[in-house]
């Protein structure tokens, strides 16, 4: 039965091959590398592979010993000893199994720890352009299936080459020892043995990989539709039928392919045990003749048909031990292809803290681009044959303002006029093309990332959260903060009478981006965080965009205390939020078109004025139309 199993283990690797690739050195000292911190073990598993082959090759040989024995009557005290070491040898294979596998395991593990942390920490360190560009489910892939796909290389393949060398060199010699010619008409049944494996694997392949496209499409269906936003838009849009009926149709093709795989499958493996059947037949027969013909002790025909088990097993497995090698290679090669790929922003040597003190806020001639796919983002993550190389058109084109500590700068201006982007490049989300950024006179790319992360606070429109508790989102900002702090972070962003309201107070979970709150309560809520960080500079991205007047004024309350007596750079959508800013700066196209204060851009009846009047419908008297006569 093991020429079956291994027959089938080599099939499904067939399936599971992906491109070959040759081999490439750099890939091999770069998985060396990774595999060096568990040198040791891996000697040791080698080693016991080794021992473990050899030992079930005696098996079969002390097997036909024990049939000699009884057919020659040579005495009961011989039976019983050969009986006894086959029993001691299974015990010992059986325990240095135990310990392979532990080895294997501990092993494997390892590896998986050290690569997913790898990329976890590595992809944690590109920019924000490489996640607006990747697919989620395809970065996660790399987490998984192809961290995964890679531990196998040490855990299975490298065991399974191994253990198959050692096991076939010694069963052929063993059964060469015993009759070459039984040996070399069972080597020519291996052919019959093989290919099926190769052509009822393509053939499984192509099976799997349609229904693997089927899964995917179904999960990325799920993932969508069954967020809240995407929930909400298909019962705006009263489609579900429509996604059943998809989905279902998706569902059924998986399972017609499920059906189809099984019959395969059956009829591969009835073949295998046929053509197995027909190889102990073979050495039965003609091992039979040479016993009758006294050419042939009887114990060897029984020793030849154990030790053929043990021969097929290892030539079926190795055959296919390079499609093995070059998927895992595939999968050590994905992974260090997302390593590879260069964060855009890192510290620069020697990278100082942002000064002490009260900080001020200086744009100095900035003009910026947003990079090209092929600088921050993989083709396989965007699921493209190509990366789009365009990129770089310049969408900042000399911006200059200054923010003294404790001012408030506003920023105001059409949609997709750049504002966003000026906030983007404050916290160092981008760095700058030309000009520079300055936090208290000292450029951003010559301050470290957690200086700047310390001192500087960011609230977008989103108020983004995370499936978590209420408590768990707001020491995102402070670890260390006690529960006195988060308390009052919650009074002064007006949350504390809701918070003490729920259930579970500050270990209320909010959901899924915090869609068990409102929009206002989320904003809110992301205020208090900022509260709780104490950042120096405050940055809101249109934090009240989307917010209900009642829900504005209360974010607005809380707004005053997250601005009070920091340098504050604010992104407004209405106008009415920021009549008292020190300045306002309105952005158009990518440029500062006009500056000052709501008085002074008022009484100059520009584009701010434009702005103003469409938003508040302020007509001067003058202009009115009379009003009719009463009649």
């Amino acid at each position: 039965m093991d020429m079956e199993i291994t027959a089938y283990m080599s099939m499904r690797s067939v399936m599971h091959a992906q491109e070959k690739r040759p081999f490439s050195r750099a890939t091999l000292r770069r998985i060396g590398g990774f595999a060096r911190p568990h040198r040791r073990r891996l000697a040791w598993f080698l080693l016991l592979s080794v021992v473990t082959a050899a030992l079930a090759v005696a098996t079969p040989v002390l097997a036909g010993r024990v049939v000699d024995a009884i057919v020659e009557g040579v005495g009961l005290r011989t039976v019983i000893m050969l009986s006894v070491l086959i029993a001691v040898i299974a015990v010992a294979e059986a325990g240095l199994g135990l310990v392979s596998r532990w080895l294997s395991a501990s092993i494997g593990e390892g590896l998986i720890l050290h690569l997913r942390t790898a990329v976890f920490d590595h992809v944690q360190r590109m920019p924000v352009a490489f996640f607006t560009r990747t697919r989620t489910g395809a970065l996660v892939s790399r987490l998984n299936n192809d961290v995964i796909g890679a531990q196998r290389a040490f855990s299975d393949t490298l065991s399974g080459v191994v253990g198959n060398l050692v096991m076939l060199t010694l069963t052929l010699a063993a059964m060469v020892s015993i009759s070459w010619q039984i040996t070399l008409f069972a080597l020519l049944l291996l052919p019959v043995f093989v290919l099926p494996a190769r052509r009822m694997g393509g053939r499984l392949a192509r099976l799997e990989r349609e229904a693997a496209d089927h899964n995917a499409a179904m999960g990325t269906q799920m993932t969508e539709r069954f967020s809240a936003p995407g929930a909400t838009l298909v019962k705006l849009y009263g489609r579900p039928a429509h996604e059943s009926a998809e989905f279902a149709a998706r569902a059924r093709r998986v399972a017609t392919i499920g059906v189809r795989t099984a019959m395969v499958q059956h009829v591969f493996m009835t073949a295998l045990m046929i053509v197995s059947t027909l190889a102990l037949a073979l050495v039965y027969g003609l091992g039979g003749y040479l016993a009758l013909r006294g050419r042939l002790e009887p114990g060897a025909v029984v020793a030849l048909a154990l030790l053929l088990t043990r021969l097929y097993a290892p030539l079926t497995a190795l055959a296919s031990a390079r499609v093995e090698v070059m998927s895992a290679l595939v999968s050590f090669e994905r992974v260090f292809e997302v390593l590879d790929l260069k964060p855009l922003i890192t510290d620069r040597e020697g990278a100082r803290p942002v000064p002490d003190g009260p900080v001020s806020v200086e744009f100095d001639d900035v003009r910026f681009g947003y990079p090209s796919a092929d600088r921050v983002s993989l083709a396989s993550l965007e699921e493209v044959a190509t990366l789009d190389t365009r990129g770089g058109v310049e969408v900042l084109h000399g911006i200059s303002f200054r923010a003294e500590p404790g001012q408030l700068v506003a920023l105001v201006g059409s949609s997709g006029a750049g504002k966003s982007t000026i906030a983007q490049l404050l916290p160092r989300l981008y760095d700058v093309d030309s000009g520079a950024v300055r936090l208290s006179g000292v450029d951003v790319r010559d301050l470290s990332a957690e200086s700047i992360r310390a001192a500087l606070g960011l609230v977008t429109q989103d108020g983004h959260l995370f499936h978590d508790s209420i408590r768990d989102n707001l020491l995102l900002a402070r670890p260390e903060a006690a529960e006195e702090e988060l308390w009052d972070v919650l009074r002064r962003s007006r949350l504390d009478g809701l918070v003490a309201g729920l259930p579970d107070g500050l270990d209320t979970v909010v959901g899924e981006r915090g869609y068990r709150l409102s929009g206002g309560e989320r904003q809110r809520l992301t205020i208090a965080r900022l509260l709780l960080a104490r950042p120096r500079v405050v940055v809101l991205d249109e934090a009240t965009a989307h917010l209900d007047s009642t829900s504005e004024a209360a974010v607005q309350e809380a707004l005053a205390e997250a601005l009070a007596g920091r340098t504050a750079v604010v992104i407004a959508h209405r106008l009415s939020t920021v009549r008292a800013a020190d300045q306002i700066l309105v952005i158009e196209d990518g440029r500062i078109v006009e500056r000052g204060t709501h008085v002074e851009l008022l009484a100059a009846e520009g584009r701010y004025a434009e702005l103003y009047r469409t938003q508040f419908d302020e007509t001067p008297a003058a202009d009115a139309a009379p009003a009719p006569a009463a009649g």
